[in-house]
C-alpha cells in the first residue's frame, strides 16, 4: 500500500487545493470500498478456519488472516490522513474566508481615514481664512481706537514725553524703509498702482490677490514684532504652493520675496540674500530678464545689500533695475524716479557725489513733471540732494532748496508770498536780525499766520525740513533763527502726533557739525537719505 501512496502525493504536490481536496474525497471512496472488501475477505477466512480440521491448513489459513489485518489497518490508517486533510482544508477555508474579511474592514477603514484627512484639511482652510478675518478686524479695531484717541489727544505734552521726543530712537525698518503712501492721496496711489498692475499684465503675469491679501496679513504681524506667527505662515504658503505649481513658478517667486522681507526685518540678511537670489533665478527663468517683476527682485536685493552696507555689489544691482524699470514703464516713470533714488542713495554713500546730483536731480525733475511740485516726493527728493550737499559742504546750495521746500508748503497752505504773508524761514531769519539789534521779537507763533499749523496736514518732510534747516543755521551762527525753526517743528509735532523721522535730524545735526576734514567719515552714515520701495508688486514694503 506505502508504495502506492507515496507517488501519487508526489502528484499532488503540483495540484491545486481544489483538486487535492476532489482527489482525496476520491481515495476516501477507494478505501472505504477496499476496507469492506478485506474485512468481507476476512470474515470468510475466519469461517473457513473453523471448518478446518488439519493443522496445516489451518495455519495458512491464520497466516492469510493476519496479512488482511495488517491491510485492513493500513487502510484505517490512510482514511485517518485522509479526513486530516480534509480538516485541515475546511480551516484553511475559514482562515481565507477570515482573512478576507478583514480586508475589507482595512479597506473601509482607509476610505474613513482618507474622508476624515479631507475633512481636516477643509476645517483647517476655514480656520486660517477666519484667522486672517480676526487679525484684519483687531487692526479695523485698533485704527478705530488710535483715530477716538486722537479726538481727545491734548495739547500739553509732559516734560517726560518731550525728553522721549528728543532722543534719537534706534534704526528700525520703517525709518529706513518708509511706507511710500503714507503722504500720497488715495488718487495718486491708483494712479500708481494701476500703471504698475498695466505693466504687469504686459509682461503676462499679475501677482494674484490671494498674495496681496497674505503679504498684507505677513505685513501686520512683522509690524506687531509676532515673528512667530508671520515666518510660518509664509512657509506654510510657500510649501502649499511649490506642491500645487512646482518650485520654478511665478508665485513661488512672489511669497520667497515676501518671506525674505520678514526675515531682513529680522536682520536676518544671509537668508534673506538667500531667498531673494532663489527668487530672482526663479522669474528670469519664468517671466524673462526684462519683466517688472525682475526688477522688482533686484531693487529688494539691492537694498539687502545696502543695508548690510555691500554698496558696491548693489549698485549694478539696482542699475539693472533702473534699465529694466525705464524700458517697460518709460524714463519718466514716478517708479523710474524712487529706482534712481535708491541708485543715489548707494552713489552717496561710495562718495560718488556728481553721480549723486545727477541722479537725484533727475529724479527731481520727474517728479515734478509727472506729479506736480507739490508732490510730496518733491519734498522728500530736495531733502535727499540737500543731505548730498551738506556732506560735500555745499552749505548754501543746501539752504536754497531747504527754504524751497518750506516755501512751497506754505504756498500750498496760505497763498502766494507777500510782505504780510511770510514763510517761517523768513520770520526766523527777521528775529535773527532783529535779536542782533538788540530788539527781539516775542511775537507768538499764531500770528504768524498759524504757520505751525500747516506741519498737521500729513507733511512729516516739512517737519524734518525745519528741523534740518535750524541745524544748519545753528552751525551757520545764527541762533535765534535755529531756535525758531526748532520750537517751529516741536509746537508742530506736539500737534500732529506723526513721526518726523527723527534719525534725519540726528544725522543731519552730526554732518553739519564735522568738520570739512570730516567729511569722508560723515559720508559712511545713511544720513537723511532713505531707499524708495516700488509700487508694482506690493511686496517692497
Amino acid at each position: 500500500m506505502s508504495t502506492m501512496v507515496y507517488p501519487r502525493e508526489e502528484k499532488l504536490e503540483k495540484l491545486s487545493q481544489e483538486e487535492i481536496i476532489s482527489n482525496t474525497k476520491l481515495v476516501i471512496q477507494g478505501l472505504e470500498a477496499l476496507k469492506n472488501e478485506h474485512n468481507s475477505i476476512l470474515h470468510s477466512l475466519l469461517e473457513t478456519i473453523k471448518c478446518l480440521k488439519k493443522d496445516e491448513e489451518a495455519n495458512l489459513v491464520h497466516e492469510k488472516s493476519n496479512l488482511l489485518r495488517k491491510s485492513v489497518e493500513m487502510i484505517e490508517l490512510g482514511l485517518g490522513e485522509a479526513q486530516v486533510m480534509m480538516a485541515l482544508s475546511n480551516h484553511l477555508n475559514a482562515v481565507e474566508s477570515e482573512k478576507q474579511k478583514l480586508r475589507a474592514q482595512v479597506r473601509r477603514l482607509c476610505q474613513e481615514n482618507q474622508w476624515l484627512r479631507d475633512e481636516l484639511a477643509n476645517t483647517q482652510q476655514k480656520l486660517q481664512k477666519s484667522e486672517q478675518s480676526v487679525a484684519q478686524l483687531e487692526e479695523e479695531k485698533k485704527h478705530l481706537e488710535f483715530m477716538n484717541q486722537l479726538k481727545k489727544y491734548d495739547e500739553d505734552v509732559s516734560p517726560t514725553q518731550e525728553e522721549k521726543d528728543r532722543e534719537a530712537p534706534k534704526d528700525s525698518l520703517d525709518d529706513l524703509f518708509p511706507n511710500d503712501e503714507e503722504e500720497q492721496g488715495p488718487g495718486m496711489q491708483h494712479q500708481h498702482n494701476s500703471a504698475a498692475v498695466a505693466a504687469a499684465q504686459q509682461g503676462g503675469y499679475e501677482i494674484p490677490a490671494r498674495l496681496r491679501t497674505l503679504h498684507n496679513l505677513v505685513i501686520q504681524y512683522a509690524s506687531q514684532g509676532r515673528y512667530e506667527v508671520a515666518v510660518p505662515l509664509c512657509k506654510q504658503a510657500l510649501e502649499d504652493l511649490e506642491k500645487t505649481s512646482g518650485h520654478d513658478h511665478p508665485d513661488v517667486a512672489t511669497m520667497l520675496n515676501i518671506l525674505a522681507l520678514v526675515y531682513r526685518d529680522q536682520n536676518k540678511y544671509k537668508e534673506a540674500a538667500h531667498l531673494l537670489n532663489d527668487a530672482l533665478s526663479i522669474r528670469e527663468k519664468t517671466l524673462g530678464k526684462d519683466h517688472p517683476a525682475v526688477a522688482a527682485t533686484l531693487n529688494n536685493l539691492a537694498v539687502l545689500y545696502g543695508k548690510r552696507g555691500k554698496y558696491k555689489e548693489a549698485e549694478p544691482l539696482c542699475k539693472r533695475a533702473l534699465e529694466i524699470r525705464e524700458k517697460v514703464l518709460g524714463k519718466d516713470h514716478p517708479d523710474v524716479a524712487k529706482q534712481l533714488n535708491n541708485l543715489a542713495l548707494l552713489c552717496q554713500n561710495q562718495g560718488k557725489y556728481e553721480e549723486v546730483e545727477y541722479y537725484y536731480c533727475r529724479a527731481l525733475e520727474i517728479y515734478e513733471s509727472r506729479l506736480g511740485p507739490d508732490d510730496a516726493n518733491v519734498a522728500k527728493t530736495k531733502n535727499n540732494l540737500a543731505s548730498c550737499f551738506l556732506k560735500q559742504g555745499k552749505y548754501k546750495e543746501a539752504e536754497i532748496l531747504y527754504k524751497e521746500i518750506l516755501t512751497r508748503a506754505h504756498e500750498k497752505e496760505f497763498g502766494s508770498v507777500d510782505a504780510e504773508n511770510k514763510p517761517i524761514w523768513m520770520h526766523a531769519e527777521e528775529r535773527e536780525e532783529m535779536s542782533k539789534g538788540k530788539h527781539r521779537d516775542n511775537t507768538p507763533y499764531g500770528e504768524y499766520g498759524g504757520w505751525y499749523k500747516a506741519c498737521k496736514v500729513n507733511s512729516p518732510t516739512v517737519n524734518t525740513t525745519l528741523r534740518n534747516l535750524g541745524a544748519l543755521y545753528r552751525r551757520q551762527g545764527k541762533l535765534e533763527a535755529a531756535e525758531t525753526l526748532e520750537e517751529c517743528a516741536v509746537r508742530s509735532r506736539k500737534q500732529s502726533n506723526t513721526g518726523i523721522d527723527p534719525i534725519h535730524q540726528t544725522r543731519v545735526v552730526e554732518i553739519l557739525k564735522d568738520t570739512d576734514g570730516d567729511r569722508r567719515r560723515s559720508r559712511d552714515s545713511l544720513s537723511s537719505v532713505k531707499y524708495e520701495s516700488g509700487s508694482e508688486t506690493g511686496e517692497e514694503a
